[in-house]
């Protein structure tokens, strides 16, 4: 059996912080298992999906390098296939047509919970054959009554739901529209979905989806029912204030291989790792070991895997990340040795944007504050300077030992410590006091950049 797998969200947004995991999961079991997946958006809600929000996923899709085998199936492309299963059920009997109105299914639910009864629809439809024909009929799928669906849960274990507690649920509304649970379970008939991983807030949907799979004779897919992401407080995760389109993350600075690793360690894990690489989760995942409990998320550690993926990260490959920032800049790289200034940055910052910064200073000085010029370029410092800048014209060998020596050389006959001259000394090359081993800017720079930022005053 060949595996296949689905990720199948609704465009009615951007792609959700929750959606990525779901997608990574279903993507990692698929590819684990040299099976298949798929994309398929479920347009069917028209009034709230956008065209927008289809780009928007299928760009944070691209950029996560979440690549699928097939698609992306659009639903509302599907409708003559929806549209003719339920005739098919009309036909069977598995599925009967109801005439109700909203004002008789709202009076028979008051009365019911007068009663202490659970809400649902009482069947007065199907085996009555007086109607109002001027009314336009929903559909409704004839639910057992009696038994149990049962399911064993790929991550919540064994889950047993009775027949009785089941509603006899519309599958299509009177304009003629299929509702979503029933396309999900064509959908997944058709593209021969075998494990179906989810949010658990789809577990209420399951029996009602294994009862119609079952009445049209398709094979039942296994589920997998992934728990909610939780702010790193217990709460629920807001757009309103949390991060929660994966877009967003891409404009913090953070790298996508990060964000799946960060993502595959909530509710999922490999001993004590913490930092690894797509190839190696895909190599280790199942569904076997996720947790059923709600995971959290904690932004100070996904910035912490981020800062050890950009360590990490090969400086062809780093540069290729934010070598557009710095284009945007105006910053043509070939003008320093662009290995050494990110072989000293990459340890210096967590985010991808930190780090642009930390490269564009050694092309373009960032504009001090006033604070900081008053801070540390005191007449006193300016002089240093000018003595300093004096002194290294004088150099006639432009190595990182020869500067580190000039430098031991002038502090030791100026009786001043490191620190004395290194802050006036960045600030008056880069523009801030916070950069690596100054010795290694200068050489970096070399000596004509050096010297000619130093003659030159900060206002």
């Amino acid at each position: 059996m060949t595996v296949k797998t689905r990720f199948a969200p609704s465009p009615t947004g951007f792609l959700h912080i929750g959606g990525a995991r779901t997608a990574l999961f279903s993507w990692a079991f698929a590819r684990h298992n040299k099976g298949k997946f798929i994309l398929r958006v479920e347009d069917t809600d028209v009034e709230r999906s956008t065209q927008e929000s289809v780009d928007s996923i299928l760009d944070a899709m691209q950029w996560l390098n979440l690549s699928y085998d097939e698609g992306p199936f659009y639903q509302m492309q599907r409708m003559d296939r929806y549209k003719s299963v339920i005739q098919q059920m009309l036909a069977d009997g598995s599925a009967y047509y109801c005439y109700c109105s909203r004002e008789e299914l709202d009076a028979l639910r008051e009365e019911q919970m007068s009663n202490k009864e659970k809400p649902r629809y009482n069947r007065k439809c199907l085996n009555n054959h007086e109607h109002d024909q001027t009314r336009s009929p929903v559909v409704r799928f004839k639910n057992p009554t009696d038994g149990v669906v049962v399911w064993n849960d790929l991550v919540k274990g064994r889950i047993e739901i009775a027949n009785s507690e089941l509603d006899d649920l519309i599958i299509a509304r009177s304009d003629g529209t299929p509702t979503y649970n029933f396309c999900v379970v064509v959908d997944d008939w058709d593209m021969q979905i075998t494990h179906v991983t989810r949010g658990d807030d789809h577990v209420n949907n399951t029996p009602r989806q294994i009862n119609i799979l079952q009445a049209l004779g398709a094979p039942v897919p296994q589920y997998a029912h992934l728990p909610m992401i939780l702010r790193d407080d217990g709460q629920k995760m807001s757009k309103r204030r949390d991060p929660v389109s994966v877009m967003q993350y891409q404009e913090m600075g953070i790298l996508p291989e990060a964000l799946l690793n960060y993502l595959s360690r909530l509710c999922w894990g490999h001993g004590d790792d913490e930092v690894f690489s797509i190839a190696q989760f895909v190599e280790w995942f199942n569904l076997d070991n996720i947790s059923p409990s709600p995971a959290r998320f904690d932004m100070k550690k996904l910035f912490w895997v981020n800062s050890q993926h950009i360590k990490n990260m090969d400086n062809v490959k780093l540069l290729e990340v934010i070598e557009p920032g710095l284009i945007k800049l105006g910053i043509d790289v070939k003008e320093l040795d662009i290995t050494s200034i990110l072989d000293l940055v990459k340890t210096r910052g967590d985010n991808l944007n930190t780090i642009t910064q930390e490269v564009a200073y050694f092309y373009q000085p960032q504009t001090a504050s006033q604070d900081d010029v008053t801070k540390h370029l005191t007449d006193l410092a300016i002089s240093l300077l000018n003595a300093f800048a004096n002194a290294l014209d004088g150099l006639d060998e432009w190595s990182l030992e020869a500067i580190k020596a000039m430098v031991k050389e002038f502090c030791a006959v100026q009786n001043i410590k490191m620190p004395q001259l290194g802050m006036p000394l960045r600030l008056k090359l880069c523009g801030t006091t916070q950069t690596p081993s100054f010795d290694a800017v200068l050489y970096i720079l070399g000596k004509n950049n050096v010297l000619s930022r130093l003659s030159k005053s900060i206002s």
